[in-house]
């Protein structure tokens, strides 16, 4: 039963990775191009505010979201008032978190792909007569896959292995924002070093495989470019 202990944090969090990929995907593709195409003033303060979670302290950028999504938080009062339940150690407020956390790790290689590859090939298509969105997704998509690719997998690995920000925003509740990082912890907490030298394993071994088929598959797409 001990082996299978870590098994409930570790699928929770493979679903918070995927659905905060999803979304970081949704709000990164379109701001990743804008901030490679635009020429406005307000273009450094962006890139500032989206890198922000680099720098920031965990702890410190889950101190403020705490207070953005608790109960008393402007956006936790919304919540509250339109669904009748807390945002704060909740698992749609660790998606949120996790959203904000991550975002530099997909917009920037996004951005980096677009700004050598996307404009030119955009434009080339639109002049074909191509609509500006399926320029977009058959043209500027393709030739960007290894910023897409990189993007994907370092958003969900950094959102499986974050621990600060989901310990302040979530906390610690089994089945709900308990996530693998947070269980590690508790383990080594209780001196239960052999699990968690297991969950730890599993974490080192998936991050390890992720980065070998992101070089795999962008020496491969060099290779054919």
């Amino acid at each position: 039963m001990e082996s299978w202990a870590g098994l409930g944090p570790l699928l929770l969090s493979f679903k918070l990775a995927s659905v905060s990929v999803l979304i970081l995907l949704a709000i990164g593709l379109p701001l990743a191009w804008w901030l490679a195409t635009t020429t406005s003033r307000s273009k450094p303060l962006a890139e500032a505010l989206v890198a922000l979670p680099l720098v920031l302290p965990p702890t410190v950028l889950g101190f403020y979201l705490l207070m953005l999504l608790g109960a008393n938080g402007p956006l936790g009062k919304l919540w509250v008032q339109l669904t009748g339940h807390p945002l704060a150690f909740s698992f749609t407020g660790l998606v949120i978190a996790s959203v904000i956390y991550s975002l530099p790790f997909v917009v920037q290689p996004l951005q980096t792909a677009f700004e050598q590859h996307g404009k030119r090939h955009l434009e080339a298509a639109i002049i074909l007569g191509a609509p500006p969105l399926k320029a977009f997704f058959n043209t500027v998509l393709p030739v960007a896959r290894r910023g897409l690719l990189t993007a994907i997998v370092l958003g969900f690995a950094h959102t499986l292995g974050e621990f600060g920000v989901v310990l302040m925003v979530g906390g610690n509740i089994p089945d709900e924002t308990r996530v693998v990082s947070i269980a590690i912890y508790d383990l080594v907490e209780s001196m239960q070093y052999g699990a968690a030298h297991r969950l730890s394993l599993v974490l080192l071994a998936l991050s390890f495989i992720a980065l070998i088929l992101v070089f795999w598959f962008n020496r491969r797409w060099s290779s054919h470019a």
